[in-house]
């Protein structure tokens, strides 16, 4: 089942030529397009099933910055700035509230990781504040009596909306002149003398000179048909949503669970730190260059093989412009939800919070989260296409930071200073032999946060 989104209109008309074509209506692309519309350029986005359908209404609906690896902080201190700047400048809610993320857990060795955390949130200014045992347990009070070891409280940091956030702030967009076109799949690039010159979508083309690939999950297989590699794998997860309930808190994280108060009184529930890695034909195409980072976190990802080998983005295969492709056979990347994992959600919810879990599941659905191999976004030119630009693998951190990332991709593509340092981001880092290290955030599928960004 889809999670609950607020959907937009389109415009019905697709223009001849924009300034700049944004391929994805995610968070990423909603908020470059947003960006790029906002400097008075003429934009249009792109999406072929409806704005903000795949992981960023997918997702826990985290904004933090507490526990990221050091070298996506910048942007994530940048998309905190931003998550209150848009909704003043939209003037509609996106559910951006900060809250404070609790952390509570009684692994001593999760405990450590977090106190030595606390060396990289100086350097960036981050307010963050160790808990003791006792402090851990009064401030996420578990059934049973149950006490922790000791926690973290990020006071700063806070949560926003999925199901609301990218379709209004490609709406903001609108209001800056960009067009909105949905069940609208972008089929690949017109690119003359090794530059852009159009976007070739099933509707017709778009001229352009310059393009931003926001697709997600699909970021790769998009890419791959111009000979651009870029190192993607994905991980299902399954997120369930409960009724309205008492309120514990805007957002927890146990060791067990994770809980995000939503703006109608109901929470989403996730596993922390369990997930599905599907074998597929691109997922062996660039097992090499993962194999670091599932080394490191594989205890937490389960392996199987499902549908995904055969259709989805990770499949291997090549198409032509002029006819039907994957793209328009799969509208919305909608995986079921794990059965085995909505019980043990609900075993472990049940057990720490039952007001909680008494409250019923009003809905569930599964999500992919696609990663690089160092679990670093990609924001970046494509080197070997003049015009064409990436902002995609965001490894589970897309939503918190989108805004951030949107900002600094439309940076890039309109020709603008950088507003953070774009080397750590940029696609060439796979193929200089530059040294990949997988990224110390400290909540991604080894401690949970694989869907909460």
């Amino acid at each position: 089942m889809s999670p609950l989104i607020h959907h937009i209109s389109s415009d019905e008309t697709l223009p001849r030529s924009a300034d700049v074509v944004v391929i994805g209506g995610g968070i990423v692309g909603a908020s470059a397009a947003y960006s790029l519309a906002r400097r008075g350029l003429s934009v249009a986005l792109i999406e072929k099933g409806y704005v903000g359908c795949e992981q960023s209404s997918r997702n826990w609906g985290w904004c933090r910055r507490q526990n990221r690896d050091a070298r996506e902080l910048p942007l994530a201190n940048l998309a905190l700035r931003l998550w209150q700047e848009l909704t003043e400048e939209i003037g509609h809610d996106l559910g951006f509230r900060r809250c404070g993320l609790i952390y509570a857990t009684d692994d001593p060795k999760q405990l450590a990781e977090w106190d030595k955390w606390r060396a990289v949130a100086r350097r960036f200014d981050v307010k963050t504040r160790m808990l003791t045992a006792e402090e851990a347990t009064a401030a996420v009070p578990a059934a049973g009596g149950r006490k922790w070891l000791g926690g973290v409280h990020a006071a700063d940091d806070g949560k926003a909306e999925p199901w609301l956030a990218a379709p209004r702030i490609a709406e903001g967009a609108r209001k800056h002149g960009a067009t909105i076109h949905q069940n609208c799949a972008a089929r690949g690039l017109d690119i003359t003398n090794g530059q852009v010159s159009g976007v070739v979508t099933e509707k017709g083309l778009i001229r352009t000179s310059a393009v931003l690939c926001a697709a997600g999950a699909w970021a790769s297989a998009f890419l791959r048909v111009h000979a651009v590699s870029l190192p993607q794998a994905s991980v299902r997860q399954t997120t369930l949503r409960t009724g309205p309930a008492p309120d514990l808190g805007g957002a927890i994280f146990t060791s067990d669970g994770a809980l995000t108060r939503r703006i109608d009184g109901s929470y989403t529930i996730a596993a922390s730190g369990r997930a599905t890695l599907e074998i597929t034909p691109q997922g062996i195409r660039y097992a090499r260059p993962f194999l670091p980072m599932f080394i490191k976190r594989l205890k937490a990802v389960e392996i199987g093989i499902s549908r995904s080998f055969f259709a989805g983005p990770e499949t291997i295969g090549r198409w032509h412009l002029d006819r039907p492709t994957p793209f328009e056979r799969i509208r919305v990347l909608d995986p079921a939800p794990d059965k085995r994992m909505e019980a043990s959600i609900m075993t472990q919810i049940r057990a720490l919070f039952p007001a909680v879990a008494d409250a019923g599941i009003v809905s569930s659905w599964g999500g992919y989260i696609d990663f690089t191999p160092d679990a670093v976004p990609v924001i970046s030119a494509v080197d070997s296409i003049g015009g064409a630009f990436v902002a995609a693998g965001c490894s589970g951190h897309g939503f918190g930071a989108g805004p951030g990332i949107g900002h600094l991709a439309a940076d890039l593509v309109a020709g603008d200073a950088a507003i953070v340092d774009p080397a750590p981001f940029r696609l060439s880092r796979f193929a200089d032999r530059s040294k990949i290290e997988v990224g110390a955030c400290l909540m991604q599928l080894t401690a949970g946060d694989s869907k909460g960004r």
